[in-house]
């Protein structure tokens, strides 16, 4: 299975373009930041990602302030010339 829920807010956001078959399409880089326990001890973890969504999503995230905080959900790829996953991304409500 290759699905991620991620909270995390938008740090960058290209501009809205289209595919060639005229879908709307958004890339973007998140940042993400918390606490957690790993091996019983307290852990800082940062991470920036890339992400991409299309249609719809991608209408209603290019339209959101910078630094705006999300819950996405989706599945992670690798590009096809590049090296680093994508979360393409499926869906996402707004978390504070």
């Amino acid at each position: 299975m290759n699905q991620t829920v991620l909270d995390a807010r938008i740090a960058e956001a290209a501009a809205l373009r289209y595919t060639p078959a005229g879908l709307p399409a958004i890339d973007l880089r998140l940042e993400h930041e918390s606490d957690t326990l790993e091996a019983g001890q307290r852990r800082q973890v940062k991470v920036e990602i890339r992400a991409v969504a299309f249609g719809t999503d991608a209408e209603t995230l290019a339209v959101q302030a910078i630094g705006s905080g999300f819950r996405f959900t989706g599945f992670l790829a690798a590009p096809r010339h590049g090296k680093h996953p994508v979360l393409h991304i499926q869906s996402f409500q707004q978390v504070e």
